[in-house]
């Protein structure tokens, strides 16, 4: 038993046979010939451009295949008695954009947050709170669109339960609300993210104010902050923007990723000034698979910068 382990043992430290046909090059031997967990195959990265072209046309695929599928169970509904509401309304999947920067949220200054306005909005309806103490700027914030505005008593709703925290999905307060909000709700509104946040610009210190946030916020103002592996997740748009529509709305999104870069940053024990600051891109849908994106495409930097010739 043990001369077996050393001769197995000596087996692995013997090099490999080197190949004896002469045209045999340096180049094919450095390719494996082999896949496992510990040398997987290399993914495939594309630009921007090429990537949303794969991504908008698996959901042009995916929609019609639903269509097909709900004229062809039409029968089935019918013996179930499911009424029919109109038209069939097929979905319409979010095209999301992800980036893993080279940042460590525990370190300090590294914690990335914010909110980018993008030029085409998100395609998502949004409902907004705001809660301020002046009634005029509240009526007004009714007005132009908020689904709920005031001040006291509206934090009172919530804390009664006549007014459920999943009513709405942004808030957007004055800084004299503030202290009475975060007594009563902060622990109900901070894990969920719905907290007024100056970083994201939905606290501002006069109500007067309140009008230029809230209509951000209707517009399609986009809210991104790293996990805590460094990753940023941004829906960037629907699938019925179109391509044109979706390369503005994430060249306005790197744009703000790079204006917002930490002075010094890095996953390593000391931050660097001159670390890569974009490790790995990615394009996806709804119900698509990812794509890994050629980083010179989506570094303002490059000469390929939101091109796409880098795959040429």
């Amino acid at each position: 038993m043990i001369c077996s382990r050393m001769i197995s043992h000596t087996a692995r430290r013997l090099p490999l046979p080197r190949p004896t046909n002469s045209t045999c090059t340096a180049q094919s031997l450095l390719v494996r010939s082999y896949k496992s967990r510990a040398h997987p195959e290399p993914k495939a990265v594309v630009s921007v451009h090429s990537a949303l072209n794969q991504v908008l046309g698996g959901i042009d695929e995916r929609k019609q295949k639903r269509e097909v599928n709900w004229v062809r169970r039409a029968d089935a509904r019918i013996k179930k008695g499911v009424k029919e509401d109109g038209i069939y309304r097929n979905q319409d999947e979010t095209v999301e954009f992800a980036l893993n920067l080279n940042l460590d949220p525990r370190k300090p200054g590294q914690n990335l947050r914010g909110a980018v306005s993008l030029p085409h909005g998100t395609g998502k309806v949004v409902k907004v709170a705001v809660f301020t103490a002046d009634e005029a700027a509240a009526k007004h914030a009714l007005l132009q669109g908020a689904s709920y505005a005031g001040g006291e008593d509206l934090v009172d709703q919530l804390v009664d339960g006549s007014l459920t925290v999943d009513s709405f999905d942004r808030t957007v307060a004055s800084q004299d609300m503030m202290g009475y909000l975060s007594k009563k709700m902060a622990r109900t509104l901070g894990p969920r993210g719905l907290m007024p946040n100056a970083k994201v610009g939905t606290l501002v210190k006069n109500s007067d104010a309140i009008a230029t946030i809230l209509s951000a916020q209707l517009a399609g103002q986009a809210q991104f902050r790293t996990d805590k592996a460094g990753i940023i997740h941004i829906g960037v748009g629907k699938g019925s923007f179109g391509k044109e529509k979706l390369v503005d709305n994430i060249r306005a999104v790197i744009s703000e990723l790079y204006q917002s870069k930490p002075d010094a940053y890095g996953k390593g024990k000391k931050p660097s000034k001159t670390a890569q600051y974009v490790l790995r891109g990615h394009l996806t849908a709804t119900q698509g698979k990812g794509l890994n994106l050629d980083l010179r495409t989506i570094d303002p930097s490059s000469t390929y910068y939101m091109s796409d010739q880098a795959e040429e």
